[in-house]
């Protein structure tokens, strides 16, 4: 079967079909879902079965991993996935019971649905993530995405002008903050300190501007923290308006892909008494924004 892209939106979101993710790709497919990665931004490939194996596996055909930020800011918990290459985006503790209300892990993944880029705190940021769907409650847990290559396009050409070359500062301690749910000790901050990286960018597969902040972008350089908040926050209310926005409904077996370099996403509330077992595996940009292309 050859692979088939079914858009969800001209520009935005696509269903690829005639591709089994656990099997090694051929230098064609690996092509064809790059090119449909450039485009929409978000694919989903529907009723895989994948294991952490296959997964990272599958992974390393668009770029090296980056491993899980997770076990950095948490050494002292018992983790339920070894490998440092997959996120364990679940509900679930080391030893796979569901999370009680006030454990630590659950608290700080709230943070999760806030909306936000992943690995954007890091000099070196996230590239494309990759989320499998183990367990899916019967309601809620939905992922939405938001399409900031639109959103940019749609902003007035004054406001644009009013953006180049401005640099925001981004640390996951700022996204965790905005909930104050969790301590954090000075080991677990030292592990992750704030990066630079460009409120603007241009998306290197399909060379279109993109906007690129969330809910790890502090402040911006160079002006009161309290006036970058509020472009940051300006631009977040923006870019979430629902033209630009896609929900997608999980089911077992979905694998999702976005780009971090030109979306953002959140995860949306469920009963946090079922279990809900997604991993995500990201890979690593080539290099911080500010020595990539404005």
């Amino acid at each position: 079967m050859s692979i088939t892209v079914t858009p969800a939106h001209p520009d935005f979101v696509a269903e690829i079909a005639g591709v089994d993710t656990a099997r090694p790709l051929g230098a064609a497919d690996r092509q064809a879902i790059e090119d449909a990665i450039d485009r929409y931004a978000v694919v989903v490939f529907r009723e895989q079965r994948l294991d952490d194996d296959t997964q990272v596996a599958f992974a390393r055909n668009f770029g090296p991993i980056a491993s899980s930020a997770l076990k950095l800011r948490h050494r002292d918990i018992k983790h339920r996935i070894e490998s440092s290459d997959v996120a364990d985006i679940s509900n679930l503790d080391g030893d796979g019971n569901v999370l009680k209300p006030d454990a630590r892990r659950r608290l700080d993944g709230l943070a999760n649905r806030l909306w936000h880029t992943d690995a954007s705190f890091r000099a070196v940021p996230g590239a494309l993530s990759m989320l499998y769907a183990h367990v899916i409650p019967e309601e809620g847990g939905d992922t939405e995405f938001a399409d900031m290559r639109a959103a940019y396009d749609a902003l007035p050409e004054a406001r644009k002008k009013e953006l180049e070359g401005l640099v925001a500062e981004h640390s996951i301690w700022r996204s965790r903050e905005q909930l104050g749910v969790v301590q954090y000790s000075e080991e677990e901050r030292a592990s992750l300190p704030p990066v630079p990286q460009r409120l603007v960018r241009t998306h290197p597969g399909s060379h279109r501007k993109t906007l690129y902040l969330a809910a790890h972008a502090s402040h911006i350089l160079g002006m009161p923290v309290a006036d970058g908040r509020l472009i940051i926050l300006d631009l977040i209310e923006h870019a979430t308006q629902p033209r630009f926005v896609h929900a997608h409904r999980w089911a077992k077996g979905d694998l999702v892909i976005w780009d971090n370099r030109c979306t953002m996403h959140r995860a949306r509330p469920f009963d946090t008494t079922k279990v809900r077992d997604l991993r995500r595996v990201t890979t690593r940009d080539v290099a911080s924004t500010l020595e990539q292309a404005a």
